[in-house]
């Protein structure tokens, strides 16, 4: 027995012609009577209207939050430009501001050099270092082409920092006044009381070296100014070594001892000076 099928049945376009005489008769009353239709414009609107402004607010909210990513994206173009703006005019301060730096350590080396008129020099830039923490050895790119060689003495814009000990071409090697090989005759205060200064890499990790042999009846004190003296045959006279501290006697009775604070900073060295005349000449 074959079932009866209303779905499969009822063709589409009786549908829509049932719909369209629905219309046509809506409008057609709607012409001759207006009064006809407020009751389903009522019914109409009280359910067409609400959704009508629902889906409108939709429309606006999704329109606003469009808009907003449209601006954070052009926000975040616009950040990672000034990003790079600001990174390009960092890198460039710090370009000048080690320019201005060098600039200035150079015009403190030329104004060194003035102090000693009759000496032959050269500007030299360290290059290496033997230690991570002082510059007790160290090397500068000047060598015997330049006319350094050994015991040519090597300046800070502050005052010593040592002599050169190996010369090879293109660079030597420099032995600074802290280092434990270090030992220089020197001269304390406007009494010029010799004395001799050691290098000492323990001492100096609490910021002195070691002065020693003064006379016992020297006339020194803290603060004292303490440079090369005249008697060594390897450093000229009157370069500044550094300052007396913490004056002691002896347990002999005889001499004296102090600390000497360096003048020159042997954390951080970049540029010298070095003398290119010696006291004495090597043989090589």
């Amino acid at each position: 027995m074959k079932r009866f099928n209303r779905r499969k049945d009822i063709s589409p376009k009786y549908i829509l012609l049932f719909l369209s005489a629905i219309c046509i008769a809506l409008i057609v009353m709607s012409t001759i009577s207006p009064g006809f239709m407020r009751p389903i414009r009522r019914v109409t609107g009280y359910f067409i209207t609400p959704m009508q402004r629902g889906v409108n607010g939709i429309g606006e909210w999704v329109n606003d939050r469009l808009k907003v990513m449209g601006d954070v994206k052009d926000l975040r173009e616009e950040n990672e430009a000034l990003k790079k703006e600001v990174n390009y005019y960092q890198s460039e301060i710090e370009r000048n501001e080690s320019e201005l730096s060098e600039l200035s350590e150079l015009r403190a080396l030329y104004d060194l050099s003035e102090l000693y008129p009759d000496y032959n020099m050269t500007v030299a830039r360290v290059f290496s270092s033997n230690s991570s923490e002082w510059f007790s050895e160290f090397y500068i790119n000047k060598g015997m082409n330049d006319g350094v060689y050994v015991d040519c003495n090597v300046l800070s814009d502050k005052g010593l920092l040592g002599i050169v000990t190996e010369s090879y071409d293109n660079y030597a090697k420099v032995r600074s006044i802290i280092d434990d090989n270090s030992s220089i005759i020197a001269e304390i205060g406007g009494n010029n009381v010799l004395s001799t200064v050691d290098g000492s890499l323990t001492a100096i990790d609490n910021g002195y070296i070691l002065i020693s042999d003064i006379d016992k009846d020297a006339d020194i004190e803290e603060g004292d100014r303490v440079v090369t003296s005249n008697v060594s045959d390897r450093y000229f006279f009157g370069i500044t070594i550094g300052y007396v501290s913490d004056i002691t006697m002896d347990t002999n009775n005889l001499t004296k001892s102090a600390h000497l604070i360096p003048a020159s900073d042997f954390t951080d060295i970049d540029d010298v000076l070095v003398i290119l005349d010696r006291k004495r000449e090597v043989n090589y």
